[in-house]
């Protein structure tokens, strides 16, 4: 926004990193009519209230725009014999029940709601170990600490590209679209997704704006017209490119009606991971 001078107005960054997002959410929730103030959200937007407790929901926010969603893939470390992600929960399976390490980033957020999904849809049981970031997971899966991850594309793509790392399939209904090779071999395009590879699930996390409650349209408005200039810059292209992300992008009624349906999902994987009552 700055360099391209998309703005007329500075942007200021501020982390407000509690709570798994929660302290974030609840200051731009108490911001109520407060058209100077954004927020980036993940699925944290779903996970973070049904796992905590914390007064918030996403409808307590004005929804402005999806940028786009981003990629889980399963790795596991070079060395692994596993040549697919059904080979490897095979061997999984084969080692008996929590034998084996998925390491992921946090506890009751996306990374062990999706190893639950796996779980359940291939019949294998993982000792979740939670680390605090996704680069602390790619160097844990590199030091053999773990057995596997379900990082983010951008998360391990460093340790893939150095020969350490190896992509078994992506979450994702579709491959990633992206040609430009990483490795000698292999680009993100020629990893298959995890539904091709025999792992019947799928699963992809928002990276979304919202504002607070109680503003105008025509300041919503003004985002949407922003983003959607963002969206448009080589270096927005150059990171969707980079994290082999997928691109979707919504706004207004069509993100309302998708932000709905995500809310319900998450309720349920998380009600039958049982981390939430009901």
């Amino acid at each position: 926004m700055v360099k391209h001078n998309l703005m007329k107005q500075p942007l200021v960054v501020v982390n407000k990193s509690g709570g798994a997002g929660a302290e974030g959410f609840l200051d731009v929730k108490g911001a109520k009519g407060d058209p100077h103030k954004i927020v980036v959200t993940l699925s944290n937007l779903f996970t973070t209230p049904l796992a905590t407790g914390v007064p918030f929901n996403w409808r307590d926010l004005t929804p402005v725009s999806m940028m786009a969603l981003d990629n889980f893939v399963l790795w596991v470390n070079n060395e692994n014999p596993a040549k697919s992600a059904k080979d490897y929960l095979d061997a999984v399976k084969a080692a008996g029940p929590s034998k084996m390490k998925m390491g992921g980033t946090g506890s009751k957020q996306e990374d062990q709601i999706l190893t639950v999904g796996i779980e359940k849809a291939t019949g294998t049981k993982f000792i979740y170990v939670p680390f605090r970031g996704g680069g602390d997971v790619a160097v844990q899966l590199v030091g053999k600490h773990v057995d596997s991850s379900v990082n983010n594309p951008i998360e391990a793509v460093a340790q893939w590209r150095g020969g350490q790392l190896r992509p078994l399939c992506v979450f994702d209904e579709k491959r990633m679209p992206y040609p430009t090779k990483i490795t000698a071999t292999q680009a993100w395009a020629d990893v298959p997704t995890c539904k091709e590879a025999g792992v019947p699930t799928t699963y992809t996390m928002l990276r979304g704006i919202f504002m607070p409650a109680g503003v105008t349209k025509e300041q919503t408005d003004f985002y949407v017209a922003l983003l959607k200039k963002v969206r448009e810059t080589p270096e927005w292209k150059d990171y969707m490119e980079k994290g082999a992300f997928n691109q979707t992008a919504m706004d207004g009624e069509n993100f309302n009606k998708w932000l709905g349906a995500a809310e319900q999902q998450h309720r349920v994987l998380m009600k039958e991971a049982g981390f939430i009552a009901n």
